[in-house]
């Protein structure tokens, strides 16, 4: 096994205490350079990589302490650096000494993190000490401060900076019927720890156990998504899809936009044709029907696409970038697309609207119309369209009346 040489890295002079002012963005800028930076050199070097991704996050939140994190930009690039800097860490072929020193480096660390932004470290820890036996060295170290923070006793409980590095060692140490038993005295019941409880049960087989347990755990602030995950994990483990997909696969995948969303369910699940997830999920947020508009483009589905556009409102921008994009290789849909944008904002919806976006939805429409050989018969139904608006000002009527022989 190998140490660490030493080497000049360039992260380094960058992530000084109070390095960065107020604005976000360059530090998120710069954490996204460090970590490319250690990947580079953990890829020829595994060993001199973790040695600088422990480097990495002794500095990152002193060097942090100015900027604003209320966008929650800063926060989301710092997790993403642990949650990857931390694999290389865990599988850095190093000595027992060296990895001995890096976990005493990154607990000190850890402790010291006042924001706090390496606090999911902690979900790592059993991973970072890459042996059952070091991982169970940990939590000998931790479970006596453990059990005395969730004492019944008031003057020895209080809030223990450790718990989930604690739990983490005693789940790669395969102490399973110790993890549970601590468990069993945390009073909150905060789903954050009892995840633990959920993987031990799964790791000794008692997967329908696990299931109850997570359910169980539900509390009023805690997130139904990342239980419906925990849940869907046991039952894939197991080989049940069809009962995962019925009863967490669509919670369990929620993304950042609907297209993400549909795609992660489609993704997991192949073997459910891309129709029936999107009508699932169309089912499973009555009222929104009109933000599936791009999951169902995505997969082709052109005529429920429409369908789904018409029933609630869609940004008529994205129905405008679809009659652009296809008004060529497929009009047809290109025409319903761009006449249902111009539905909406006649309707007054949408988002900073401008003249651009009404003249846009306007010229993609006729030339998909042209292209389909319908012109005539789509610039009828504009008009028709257009003339029944009524809301606000009139803005359609007046940004296309030249166009359309009103003005």
């Amino acid at each position: 096994m190998a140490k660490a040489p030493a080497t000049k890295w360039t992260f380094r002079a960058r992530f000084r205490r109070n390095a960065f002012g107020w604005r976000s963005q360059p530090a998120v800028k710069r954490v996204k350079e460090a970590v490319s930076e250690i990947k580079q050199v953990a890829r020829e070097e595994p060993v001199l990589g973790a040695e600088g991704a422990v480097l990495f996050l002794e500095k990152i939140s002193p060097a942090l302490e100015q900027v604003d994190s209320s966008s929650g930009s800063i926060g989301t690039a710092v997790y993403n650096a642990v949650a990857a800097l931390s694999e290389i860490i865990a599988t850095a072929p190093a000595d027992a000494a060296t990895r001995d020193r890096w976990l005493d480096r990154l607990w000190e660390a850890y402790q010291d993190d006042g924001m706090p932004y390496i606090e999911s470290l902690g979900d790592h820890w059993g991973a970072l000490c890459a042996s059952p036996e070091l991982a169970s060295r940990w939590a000998d170290d931790l479970i006596g401060t453990c059990r005395m923070a969730w004492s019944p006793d008031p003057e020895l409980r209080g809030y223990f900076k450790g718990t989930t590095n604690c739990l983490s060692a005693l789940l790669a140490a395969g102490r399973h019927d110790d993890l549970l038993e601590l468990l069993e005295l945390e009073p909150h019941k905060m789903w954050h720890y009892r995840q633990y409880g959920v993987k031990a049960l799964a790791a000794m087989g008692r997967k329908a156990e696990a299931i109850r347990y997570a359910e169980e755990g539900r509390g009023l602030n805690d997130s139904p998504v990342a239980i419906a995950r925990a849940c869907e994990e046991v039952l894939l483990s197991s080989g049940l899809a069809d009962e995962a997909y019925e009863r967490y696969g669509l919670v369990a995948n929620q993304a950042g936009t609907y297209l993400a969303w549909f795609r992660a369910v489609a993704k997991k699940y192949p073997h459910k044709a891309k129709a029936e997830v999107l009508a699932d999920l169309v089912e499973h947020t009555p009222g929104e029907e009109g933000k599936w508009f791009a999951a169902a483009k995505s997969a082709k589905l052109f005529e429920e696409a429409i369908e789904l556009a018409n029933r609630t409102p869609c940004s008529p921008q994205t129905l405008t970038r679809a009659a652009r994009d296809f008004e060529e290789k497929n009009p047809s849909f290109a025409i319903e697309a761009g006449m249902t944008a111009l539905r909406w904002l006649v309707e007054g919806h949408g988002y900073e609207i401008s003249s651009v976006d009404v003249l846009a939805a306007y010229s993609h429409t006729l030339r998909a119309a042209g292209n389909a050989g319908v012109a005539d018969e789509t610039k009828a139904r504009i008009v028709e369209l257009v003339s029944r608006e009524t809301f606000g000002e009139r803005f359609v009527t007046r940004v296309l009346g030249r166009y359309l022989g009103r003005g």
